[in-house]
């Protein structure tokens, strides 16, 4: 039984929904922890009842010295503040789990991810991180963080001196912005190796973990996981891809299915009585891109060149 742990709001839930669809398929037996960031996401999963899902109430894990940080950050800045908790709520919560998985909620598993453990069980390590492997070009290392805090392995106790060092710091200081080296929950991972060598394995499999920034450099074909990161749903009718420009196969093979499995979602939480909201907007996106990306037409045909990172979806 492998133990993961996500956190997201209302506004995220058909990716939310999307992820958990991916982990029915691939992750064997398996509990899906979600720290649902506001009542409407608790509300429309605990409606849903879908298998193997616990939610946790933002209110049941927050403390002082959290609220008294929140009123300045913004939505994914407290996200990212609370992500070093994740996996001491789920310990907290269940004294038998060893190990917990923390996922950021816009994953989507395209293999058995049964081979990134068994990587991590030969380790012998507490703690397992990934590399985002970018592709050169897309190289931000320097400023955004070397590693990527999108799949991360704790282990019981043997964790929990990097885990709550990284704690204290994003409370400290957790924003979305770089200042003296610092950017959100995620540059605080960089010298970890160095800091924490007996307890940290880096995955050495970067091809198994696929993102926008590293397209074009792995084949989608290696991927045990896409990370959708930049994806955002506009209305009804369409989908901002992000900001990286994508290759057609990609596109046409891993994002394609992914509107399928997001149009599922959206209808699920319409049937219970709750609307998906924009998660952007489409004039605000349009007056700052600059990468080219391809309009949809139908969602298995890529058909033609855009100026904006748009395909047109129709969830209904």
């Amino acid at each position: 039984m492998e133990h993961y742990i996500t956190l997201f709001d209302s506004l995220f839930l058909p990716q939310g929904l999307s992820l958990h669809s991916s982990l029915e398929r691939y992750a064997g037996s398996y509990t899906l922890w979600v720290l649902c960031m506001d009542d409407e996401a608790k509300f429309v999963l605990e409606k849903l009842n879908k298998p193997n899902i616990k939610t946790i109430a933002l209110s049941e894990i927050e403390t002082p010295k959290l609220l008294a940080v929140k009123s300045a950050r913004t939505m994914g800045e407290y996200c990212w503040t609370l992500t070093p908790l994740t996996p001491k709520i789920v310990f907290e919560r269940d004294p038998s789990i060893q190990r917990v998985t923390y996922l950021d909620a816009d994953l989507y598993f395209l293999k058995d991810i049964n081979p990134i453990f068994q990587e991590f069980e030969t380790s012998c390590k507490a703690i397992l991180m990934t590399d985002h492997g970018y592709a050169p070009e897309h190289d931000r290392s320097g400023s955004h963080g070397q590693f990527c805090v999108q799949f991360m392995s704790f282990i019981r106790h043997r964790s929990e001196p990097v885990r709550a060092w990284w704690e204290e710091k994003c409370v400290e200081w957790c924003f979305d912005r770089l200042e003296n080296g610092k950017f959100g929950d995620q540059k605080y991972l960089d010298d970890w190796p160095d800091r924490f060598s007996d307890l940290v394995h880096i995955l050495q499999r970067q091809e198994w973990t696929l993102a926008p920034w590293n397209a074009t450099r792995f084949p989608y074909s290696s991927g045990k996981f896409y990370h959708f990161h930049g994806l955002r749903i506009l209305d009804k009718n369409y989908l901002h891809l992000g900001n990286y420009p994508l290759p057609n196969p990609l596109i046409k093979n891993i994002y394609t299915p992914y509107f399928e499995i997001l149009k599922t979602a959206i209808n699920e939480i319409s049937r219970v009585g709750y609307s998906v909201r924009p998660q952007a907007k489409k004039v605000a996106l349009s007056n700052k891109l600059k990468a080219k990306m391809f309009l949809a037409r139908k969602l298995h045909e890529i058909l033609e060149l855009q100026p904006l990172n748009m395909v047109r979806f129709q969830c209904y």
